[in-house]
């Protein structure tokens, strides 16, 4: 049986080198968010390209981490990672 060499224009859109590359994104937010006393943590990606995180510390239940996360963490990943159509915070 003859397989397909596997290009690295491929591997851009498999699910865990997605997940590094929203990891890496989201490792040059943290010091940002924890200069606030706050952290995220990286859970996932979904099918349909949304970024889920949790928010820690001073970020549960502050009122400017909607915004945060919208305008800081989503913006920051759609401008590096296309393939990412939003962001999410889950308990």
């Amino acid at each position: 049986m003859w397989v397909m060499p596997h290009s690295s224009s491929e591997s851009s859109t498999t699910t865990p080198d997605l997940g590094a590359r929203v990891e890496q994104v989201i490792n040059l937010i943290r010091p940002a968010v924890q200069s606030d006393g706050g952290d995220l943590e990286y859970v996932e990606v979904t099918p349909e390209g949304v970024v889920r995180i949790r928010l820690h510390g001073a970020c549960v239940g502050c009122p400017s981490s909607n915004i945060t996360l919208q305008m800081g963490i989503e913006r920051n990943l759609r401008a590096h990672i296309p393939e990412i159509t939003g962001v999410e915070a889950i308990a």
